[in-house]
């Protein structure tokens, strides 16, 4: 009977127990520190979830992007349009009918999808989503650096085993927001003479990294770049034109984005989100610039686009999709000098997603190399490994809430740096017709890090104990798990890129 059960209409879909199944058995349940719960949220209260639908074709998808990524294939630089992606990964109709059948039985409204079908996201209320997700129960959490508000489950959830071949995962029940990397550092305290800058800006940037007054977009090709806020932070326009007035005097550039998409807030503006935004139109200076908005929960991020805007958000940075970017300091924090690494600089080995046959070569050679290896145990020496790349990341000045503010850190400012070199690498690449870069980690492997400064001093922090004593992964020569495969270099990373 239990075996019959699964499978006779909705209302079996509603049957737990041995016809029931665990979608995420790994998800992290741990309440993460700075966060406290508020207790139980209201049964009538509305939440909002996604459903992430099985795709198809999903093994082709990657061949292609391994294609089209690779300088070496025919198929290089020939990207797919987001119709032909939708077309070749949009869930099966039994998928999409029978999930939409389930959602709408347990009373779900307001669902909406995407283009591409693979997510469907619906309101409910609490006590319904508690009936339709076995095991989950919501509270109501504070946190984060902007004490926001969540509701989250803090125990499993289980689905009627009918739908495994249906659904992947749902949503908005236990990942928590990311906390920022940014922190804002006292002054650095130094004797003796004074040094040639007193902070990173704009300026410091581009003479760092070999930039030109001729070095900016030239507002006549489809180029475009785009930054994204959540977290419900949010940039100001007037804090834009005063950073570039205060800051932007030396290269031509854009004092105001060229549209918001999604909702703007009107409430103070997040320092996440002013930097981001200064820094992507300051680097990628005079091209078109896009934000995407958005209250919800996911991370920050930039990226350079070419004519058409896709967007999909909440990429961690150790997927193997993203070029993830790791942080320096100048070796003297008053002078324009050689980098090394920033202590907080993010970096290491996945634990979830496997380690991509681009960087195979490049983190076994490290490993086999460094002296400066955490024990075994420390670290999945079979996982993604990250950063790829670096940049500044230390003593950043940023305008937010019309306040000038000095001595900004974290990998969130190196990470819109190197995306507006590369929005600059694409301008070159356009007026030469050639299509956009898309998806560098392959072709920038291959690469070996040419047009990259390597940066071969320090080491990022780890666990204070009597094996590792608060030292982790160390830079070196080559690849790195801290700084990647180095720091931009400008006029010779465009010399590496702009061909084929």
């Amino acid at each position: 009977m239990r075996l019959q059960a699964c499978f006779l209409g909705l209302l079996a879909l509603f049957v737990t127990g041995k016809c029931s199944y665990s979608p995420e058995p790994d998800q992290q349940l741990a309440l993460p520190p700075g966060w406290v719960s508020l207790g139980r949220v209201d049964s009538e209260e509305e939440l909002s979830l996604t459903f992430a639908l099985r795709q198809q074709n999903v093994e082709r998808l990657s061949e292609l992007v391994q294609a089209v990524s690779d300088p070496g294939s025919p198929r290089y630089g020939k990207y797919l349009t987001l119709e032909d992606v939708a077309e070749l990964v949009r869930p099966s109709p039994l998928t999409f009918r029978t999930v939409q059948k389930w959602l709408l039985a347990a009373g779900a409204q307001n669902c909406h999808s995407v283009t591409t079908r693979d997510f469907l996201t619906c309101w409910l209320s609490v006590r319904q989503a508690e009936l339709l997700l076995s095991g989950a129960e919501f509270h109501r959490y504070v946190g984060g650096p902007g004490e926001i508000h969540v509701i989250r489950s803090p125990h499993p959830y289980q689905l009627p085993k009918a739908l495994a071949p249906h659904v992947d995962f749902v949503g908005g029940l236990h990942r928590f927001p990311p906390t920022s990397s940014l922190r804002q550092r006292p002054e650095p305290q130094v004797s003796g003479t004074v040094g040639l800058h007193l902070g990173v800006t704009p300026s410091v940037i581009r003479q760092r990294y070999n930039l030109t007054a001729q070095d900016v977009g030239s507002g006549t090709t489809n180029n475009s770049q785009a930054c994204a806020q959540f977290l419900e932070q949010y940039f100001h326009d007037s804090d834009l034109a005063e950073f570039m007035r205060l800051f932007g005097g030396n290269f031509a550039h854009q004092a105001s984005v060229a549209r918001v998409v999604g909702q703007q807030g009107r409430g103070r503006a997040g320092i996440e989100a002013s930097l981001d935004v200064e820094y992507l139109m300051s680097a990628g200076a005079n091209i078109s610039t896009w934000v995407y908005s958005s209250p919800g929960d996911s991370g920050a991020g930039c990226w350079s686009v070419s004519g058409r805007h896709q967007f999909r958000p909440s990429f961690p940075a150790s997927s193997p999709y993203v070029t993830t970017v790791g942080g320096t300091s100048f070796q003297n924090p008053f002078r324009v000098t050689n980098e090394i690494v920033d202590y907080i600089s993010g970096g290491g080995f996945s634990n979830v997603f496997p380690q991509p046959s681009y960087q195979e070569e490049a983190v076994a050679q490290f490993l086999s190399s460094s002296p400066h290896v955490p024990p075994s145990s420390y670290f999945n020496a079979s996982g993604r490994a990250y950063p790829d790349v670096a940049a500044l990341s230390d003593g950043y000045w940023v305008v937010s809430n019309s306040v000038p503010i000095p001595w900004v850190s974290g990998t969130s400012a190196s990470t819109p740096v190197f995306g507006g070199l590369l929005s600059l690498i694409n301008e070159h690449r356009i007026l030469s017709g050639r299509p956009p870069l898309g998806f560098l980690n392959p072709r920038l492997y291959k690469q070996r890090g040419a047009g990259l400064f390597d940066v071969t001093h320090g080491c990022h922090e780890s666990c204070l104990n009597e094996e590792v004593q608060g030292q982790g992964f160390c830079s070196g020569p080559g690849w790195d798990p801290v700084t990647g495969w180095g720091t931009p270099n400008f006029p010779a990373l465009l010399k590496t890129l702009i061909n084929p």
